[in-house]
């Protein structure tokens, strides 16, 4: 495997990248990045990938832009260099808010970044928990999409006993994943309703299921702002939840967020390595890697085996 796999790392999180070659069994190969004096992107790799299987980390989140033109220069390099095969393994995908037209004159930025991946030379995709999981429908190619969910429970279920934990949905959105983690956690189950006005600004208004006196876990999928977690945790506190955790896939956060959820009810963030851990700035975060994961996903591609069991979330079964 050492000789035929290669795994290289953009700029966005070689740490991950670097613990996920350690996974897979193999040493992280070279690549030499940087900007002409002008600000264009340059990829050099420095070690051949005729014939191989390359597997390029780079998730998108923080600086989308540079991120992307790295991950499309480097997968045509790979195609003209003749790799045999070009995974892009993306944790976590940009531009995925965007899937759909709501209104005129608006692109499907989700699609588009399909397209580009596609034309760039990539010949599969292997991501963590999209933001609308109908995006593996806009590409042309295979998508592996995991679920942070499993690993994310294991932490989870040594907080607090199943009978006293629900776990609150923070907008409609965000129901169908809530209802994954309940499952998987034995719990109850409730809803926030919201009214976004603004792009940073968020309403609670109504909760639908019991809270009082329970252990409250708000899950989603990414937060940036915090907007929709927080409005969602005053709102379960105001209906006497006793106490509250966030567990996010994602977690591209502003200082804007952090200062939010240091005036929240939550008490805890729990999320993945996904991208870049910011500076917390002393508020209680608990960053869980995805390496692994991702890391048994690839030696699955490799080996041309089924990666089911890492992204199955139901029946309460966790890998």
């Amino acid at each position: 495997m050492s000789n035929h796999i290669k795994i290289f790392s953009g700029s966005a999180n070689r740490a991950l990248a670097t613990k996920i070659a350690a996974r897979v069994g193999v040493p992280l190969s070279a690549a030499t990045l940087g900007r002409f004096p002008d600000g264009e992107i340059y990829v050099t790799f420095e070690e051949t990938v005729r014939g191989r299987d390359v597997f390029l980390v780079q998730p998108t989140a923080l600086q989308p832009n540079e991120y992307l033109m790295e991950l499309f220069l480097m997968a045509d390099a790979a195609r003209r260099a003749s790799a045999q095969r070009v995974t892009a393994v993306i944790p976590f995908f940009s531009y995925a808010r965007q899937d759909r037209k709501e209104r005129s004159r608006v692109p499907i930025s989700a699609k588009l970044m399909a397209n580009l991946l596609v034309a760039a030379g990539v010949n599969r995709v292997l991501t963590v928990d999209l933001h609308s999981p109908q995006i593996q429908g806009f590409f042309d190619i295979p998508v592996d999409h995991l679920y942070a969910a499993p690993l994310l429970v294991r932490y989870l279920r040594e907080q607090a006993p199943s009978d006293r934990r629900v776990v609150v949905a923070p907008d409609p959105g965000s129901l169908k994943m809530a209802y994954s983690y309940a499952q998987l956690l034995g719990s109850g189950l409730a809803l926030a309703g919201k009214h976004r006005t603004s792009a940073t600004e968020v309403e609670a208004l109504e909760l639908v299921g019991n809270v009082d006196g329970k252990d409250c876990v708000l899950t989603d999928d990414m937060t940036t702002t915090a907007g929709t977690l927080c409005a969602a945790a005053k709102l379960a506190k105001e209906h006497g939840a006793r106490s509250i955790r966030a567990a996010v896939s994602h977690c591209p956060i502003t200082p804007l967020g952090i200062e939010r959820l240091k005036d929240s009810p939550i008490e805890e963030i729990v999320t993945t390595d996904s991208i870049p851990a910011p500076d917390w700035g002393g508020y209680p975060a608990t960053v869980l890697t995805v390496a692994d994961m991702l890391g048994d996903a690839i030696k699955c591609i490799y080996g041309d085996e089924p990666i089911s069991t890492l992204f199955e979330i139901h029946q309460g079964r966790t890998p």
